[in-house]
């Protein structure tokens, strides 16, 4: 892993902290803004890894749902 991905991977991890903390799923945003000033390298990075995240959050609570029946099979 290089070390952009390393920060970026550090950072997606502090911001997910963050916006817990702070009740704002868009905080994120804020901070790739911040980012992109001065790295867009970094920005792109830690983007990804924010996103990756979140969307791996999103499948954990699919596949919970579909196991204790909260979410139904479509069709």
């Amino acid at each position: 892993m290089s070390m952009v991905d390393e920060l970026a991977e550090r950072l997606a991890d502090d911001t997910l902290k963050a916006m817990k903390h702070l009740d704002d799923d868009r905080f994120f945003m804020e901070v790739a803004a911040e980012l992109g000033a001065a790295s867009t390298t970094l920005e792109e990075a830690f983007l990804t890894a924010v996103r990756v995240r979140l969307a791996e959050r999103k499948a954990r609570a699919f596949i919970k749902g579909r196991i204790d029946g909260t979410i139904k099979k479509p069709g």
